[in-house]
């Protein structure tokens, strides 16, 4: 398989710049055994009684820092992973890349960070304030919009990019199928017998890097860490014996209910860490329907979710909601996928 195999034409204009006016105000589009135009206010009629939908609680840090060089050069951070109290990993914006053992002053806080040393793409960074890492993050950063949002984060995307989920302080990206649930849309759902229930997997800022390589085989991804608690792995077990269905919400949900199960789809409670890749080929072992949003052309989410409704199907879906006008990517419309031939 090649990264091109994966691409679509999206005109700039379907980029959504700011969220819907209601998280439940989102189109929907339903990728069954055909594809029908809906709204995310018409998911719970398209479940059914003891279905589990499963939802990412982790919530965005604001992992985007200033600062400066003893020099006085400019230095963007954007922290990675929070490794401890005071380490985290971090990508460095910088005219000249910094070595091991040199400082980086913050604009807006007295402590500096020092750079240890790099691990591939991302530096290792110790923070030499009082408090803790997430302390500092969340007086003096920013949230870290994914890039092709063009605004300065506001006061509405404060709110806005974090899921009525949001528990466990971690991600710098959003799980952004989350976005479209609100309490309104759950009461919908309980009211069928619907049940929900959450894990957490810190997403990366690696979500965002594109695909460098042609050839698949030769992709490393990125790593998260994730969490299953053990009533979950319960949960999921009487769910499928019973006949009801896992329906993940977002790639982030999948990659972690994946990256747990054993090859009888059996799901290990507890903590861990995936670089798991799901392209075309895959067989699922736990999810049984999906949620997600529309995302960008040749990326690894993509990948995943043709593995999960057909290649070609998927690419077909995605050329109708470009002619539908859908919004895509972050603060886009939604799609749910049933499970298709895998190609």
């Amino acid at each position: 398989m090649k990264t091109s195999d994966f691409s679509y034409d999206l005109p700039p204009e379907l980029i959504a710049q700011a969220p819907a006016a209601s998280r439940s105000a989102s189109r929907l589009l339903h990728v069954g055994s055909k594809l029908a135009d809906l709204a995310t206010s018409d998911l719970p009629g398209l479940l059914r009684s003891g279905d589990l939908l499963v939802f990412n609680d982790t919530r965005v840090i604001k992992a985007r820092l200033l600062g400066h060089k003893p020099t006085g050069g400019r230095v963007e951070i954007l922290v990675e992973r929070v490794l401890g109290e005071r380490e985290v990993l971090a990508q460095i914006g910088a005219s000249k890349t910094p070595k091991a053992g040199s400082l980086i002053a913050l604009e807006n806080d007295p402590a500096t960070f020092e750079v240890l040393g790099r691990d591939d793409a991302f530096f290792h960074l110790r923070w030499s304030g009082e408090g803790t890492v997430l302390d500092l993050l969340e007086r003096a950063g920013r949230l870290p919009l994914p890039p092709y949002i063009q605004h300065a984060p506001d006061a509405a995307d404060a709110e806005r990019y974090q899921t009525m989920f949001a528990r466990e302080p971690g991600a710098v990206a959003a799980p952004t199928a989350g976005l479209h649930f609100d309490e309104s849309l759950l009461a919908a759902l309980r009211a069928r017998g619907i049940g929900t229930a959450t894990l957490t997997l810190h997403v990366g800022a690696g979500t965002f890097q594109p695909v460098r390589v042609e050839n698949l085989s030769e992709h490393r991804m990125h790593a998260e860490r994730y969490r299953i608690p053990a009533e979950l792995a319960a949960r999921i077990a009487n769910v499928h014996a019973d006949g009801g269905r896992i329906v993940a919400v977002g790639t982030t949900s999948v990659r972690a209910l994946e990256a747990a199960a054993a090859a009888d789809g059996t799901v290990a409670a507890g903590e861990g860490e995936t670089r798991i890749f799901i392209t075309p080929g895959y067989r699922f072992r736990v999810v049984d329907r999906l949620v997600t949003n529309f995302h960008l052309p040749e990326s690894t989410l993509l990948m995943l979710v043709c593995a999960f409704g057909g290649t070609e199907r998927m690419l077909a879906a995605y050329r109708h909601a470009v002619a539908q006008r859908y919004r895509f990517f972050s603060y886009g419309d939604a799609m749910l996928v049933e499970p298709g031939v895998r190609s």
